[in-house]
């Protein structure tokens, strides 16, 4: 095997072994749960970057994880963010102008903008600065590119400089 090869076996391997964790399974508890279709000992030499993973079988084991396959995969390097668009420290949103907004997108919006002002306990009513993973989670709620959302936000005057 190459060392190429072998790096981006180590690569997914480790993701693998991340997402594993994340759910809170041993490898043990991946054999049980999958009713011996995934053996503790091939996760492990998975994981290790010892074993080389077939599309087909990354594509059983994003589907056993319930994680989209892309999470296994490493990400290209150079590869340019799609995450520039949106400030790197977030955005106010004005919530008064909120309030006036209708539809679908309005309901999504003003949900999330609330939950978040649970979540802080932020009650001052008249703005609420985002921070960025919020801002990317929300666009995603709504189906958005992130450049296309901050657009949006813009275009609604949802923004207060």
């Amino acid at each position: 095997m190459s060392t190429v090869a072998a790096t981006y076996n180590e690569l997914v391997g480790g993701r693998l072994r991340s997402i594993r964790k994340q759910r809170g399974l041993s490898l043990q508890d991946v054999q049980r749960l999958s009713s011996g279709e995934f053996k503790a000992a091939v996760v492990g030499a998975y994981e290790r970057g010892e074993r080389s993973l077939s599309l087909p079988r990354l594509h059983r084991l994003a589907q056993f994880f319930q994680v989209p396959i892309s999470q296994f995969l490493p990400a290209e390097e150079g590869s340019e963010s799609t995450m520039s668009p949106l400030p790197s420290g977030g955005v106010t949103i004005d919530l008064n102008r909120l309030e006036r907004l209708s539809g679908t997108e309005a309901v999504i919006f003003n949900r999330f903008l609330r939950s978040i002002q649970m979540m802080r306990q932020d009650f001052n009513g008249k703005v609420l600065t985002i921070r960025r993973d919020d801002l990317r989670l929300l666009a995603l709620l709504i189906d958005q590119s992130e450049e296309d959302f901050a657009d949006r936000l813009t275009e609604l005057g949802l923004t207060s400089e």
